[in-house]
């Protein structure tokens, strides 16, 4: 479990994972997803899952800090693939 946070306007590149299950869960601000190929957005208090394989990719469009908590297992730290963008 690892509680992180990303500054307005700051992103992260878009990967997926060959093994770990993540779950995101929001603390503060809105964090916003593309999650193979679809918007989201989550509030304080709102969780997302994101399978193994699945392209994916966190930024935060607002104002304020967004601080969120994410679970991976198996843990997720070796597992990253940097994925090409698949949509328009």
């Amino acid at each position: 479990m690892i509680e992180e946070r990303i500054p307005p306007g700051g992103s992260e590149v878009r990967h997926f994972h060959e093994r770990a299950h993540q779950f995101f869960y929001v603390l503060k601000g809105v964090l916003s997803f593309e999650l193979d190929g679809k918007d989201y957005s989550l509030h304080p208090r709102q969780g997302l899952e994101v399978k193994p394989g699945t392209p994916h990719r966190v930024f935060n469009r607002g104002t304020e800090d967004a601080e969120f908590i994410v679970v991976s297992h198996p843990p997720s730290h070796a597992d990253r693939v940097t994925a090409e963008q698949t949509f328009a």
